[in-house]
């Protein structure tokens, strides 16, 4: 997914994510802000995209995947209001451009993807050692590394698997995209006495994920 533009030009759409997509949009923490900034976005998208990588919209990766749109990137860091030196679950990681954001932070990025050319293509444009790739299903999550400060679920999805929720350390934050219906929302909660209370906070265009598909109900 390598791509030719110029760092001058990448800077500049950059710039512009930021100040028409972010700022103006309730995404002005400083440190997601820079983040945002110096991440290549472009090297996380197919080449024939690249010029399309800092829209305002989902961009299609293959494999039934999409990378979301900055703002709701931006808007999920911002809920998750991640620190230095904690530890964060990063479900669907796709080709790795919120576990760089993430690496960018400080955190100990611990992402996890099911899809083999995706996380191959995240691994090539992420060098960092702060991120531990793990190939595998996404509602299982990486059970052997939790507890974990953080769990952000890259992707919209219907029901949040028991699985996931135990791996989130007591006080935790969780973010995620729930699908209601035709509507999706970003969400969040806090683990308190061991349970994980959901609550929205914007309605989003989130791209969704497979594997979190609600049970069907039984019908006569």
């Amino acid at each position: 997914m390598a791509t030719k533009f110029s760092e001058i030009t990448a800077a500049e759409m950059r710039a512009a994510m930021i100040d028409s997509q972010l700022r103006t949009n309730d995404v002005i923490d400083p440190a997601v802000i820079g983040a945002m900034a110096a991440a290549p976005r472009e090297a996380h998208v197919p080449a024939a995209l690249a010029g399309v990588a800092y829209m305002d919209r989902p961009i299609a990766l293959g494999h039934g995947r999409a990378l979301n749109a900055p703002l709701v990137t931006g808007r999920m860091l911002v809920a998750a209001a991640v620190r230095p030196g904690q530890r964060v679950l990063l479900i669907g990681s796709a080709t790795g451009y919120t576990a760089g954001l993430l690496a960018l932070l400080g955190a100990e990025v611990h992402a996890v993807e099911e899809q083999g050319e995706l996380m191959a293509t995240a691994q090539a444009a992420v060098i960092n050692a702060n991120i531990r790739w793990t190939q595998g299903p996404l509602a299982a999550g990486a059970p052997d590394a939790a507890p974990f400060d953080r769990i952000i679920i890259e992707g919209a999805i219907e029901t949040l698997p028991d699985a996931l929720a135990q791996q989130l350390a007591d006080g935790g934050r969780l973010i995620a995209a729930r699908r209601e219906g035709a509507v999706t929302r970003l969400v969040e909660g806090v683990k308190t006495g061991g349970a994980v209370a959901l609550r929205s906070f914007a309605d989003m265009d989130v791209a969704p994920l497979p594997g979190f598909a609600a049970p069907v109900a039984f019908q006569f």
